[in-house]
């Protein structure tokens, strides 16, 4: 039997991890003043939400701020770090062989065009390099650098027919997930980490997820957003629609949750509600789970 202190599932654990360690790096801290890393200082339903979710989560205090760029940073790393505790444990309900690459400070070098579906794009980036003309056309509208991703490795034709003779050289000849047809990873899920939303942050996502949709040459991989935002105002600016983002992750939504209804706003609480029960926010801990289907 488990220790009580110490949940027993592998999720349960990562889940408290993940929180830890936005604590440990001072992602979540709370100021002197009261006002917790993720709010908004000049919005009182911002400010009294994140203080009760980071007082739940047992964040430090009187602990500065984190510059924009680097809580954003360190948020992103933090994030590709819990998937890669948790997903490539799911190889029961979705083999494969995974690896998650946090893109961080090489995004200028490393982008979806050097791998499939997207391979297609270094070509292109290679004629719009040596044609003025097409830069003035395109600019850099082809170009996709995202912060996290999960990309599957191909199938050698040996794993592919482990149980039984399923390929030969005679058919399935142009398959990517065949490593006798291509040796590029396959882009499975692409994440865009948002330590918190503005009206800037939530349409730059937006704007990604469709370039990753136009871009594509095949099957669309999964397109999440991940945020700290506490407001779910601006949660509902990014989650609510559907055609560009599968769905938006909370990192703590149920202690979201709790802080909304503590706080008493009707207007938020029924916001709130309206983006859980209509599928279009969840909790951190079911991400993993949901890039298995």
């Amino acid at each position: 039997m488990s220790d009580a202190a110490t949940p027993g599932a592998l999720l349960t654990r990562a889940r408290q991890e993940f929180h830890n360690q936005l604590i440990l790096h001072e992602v979540l801290s709370v100021a002197g003043n009261g006002i917790a890393s993720n709010a908004d200082k000049s919005q009182k339903t911002s400010r009294d939400i994140a203080l009760h979710m980071a007082t739940r989560l047992g964040a430090h205090i009187e602990v500065q701020k984190l510059a924009g760029q680097q809580s954003g940073a360190t948020f992103e790393k933090i994030v590709a770090d819990f998937l890669s505790s948790t997903f490539p444990h799911f190889s029961s309900v979705r083999p494969g062989t995974w690896t998650l690459a946090n893109v961080g400070n090489s995004r200028k070098s490393e982008h979806l065009s050097r791998f499939e579906p997207y391979r297609h794009l270094a070509l292109l980036s290679d004629a719009v390099q040596a044609d003025p003309a097409l830069q003035a056309i395109l600019g850099n509208s082809y170009s996709i650098s995202p912060d996290v991703v999960v990309l599957r490795a191909p199938e050698s034709d040996a794993g592919i027919n482990a149980g039984g003779p399923l390929v030969d050289e005679h058919s399935g000849r142009f398959s990517i997930l065949r490593q006798a047809n291509q040796p590029h990873d396959i882009v499975h899920a692409v994440i865009s980490c948002k330590w918190t939303l503005r009206s800037d942050r939530a349409q730059n996502a937006r704007a990604e997820a469709l370039s990753i949709l136009r871009n594509r040459k095949g099957r669309a991989p999964h397109i999440v957003v991940v945020t700290g935002e506490p407001t779910p105002s601006r949660l509902a600016s990014l989650a609510l629609g559907t055609g560009d983002l599968d769905m938006v992750y909370h990192f703590a939504l149920p202690e979201l949750i709790e802080a909304v209804n503590a706080s008493g706003n009707d207007e938020a609480q029924a916001m709130l509600t309206a983006l859980v029960e209509g599928q279009r926010l969840r909790d951190i801990s079911d991400l993993p789970l949901d890039l298995c289907i």
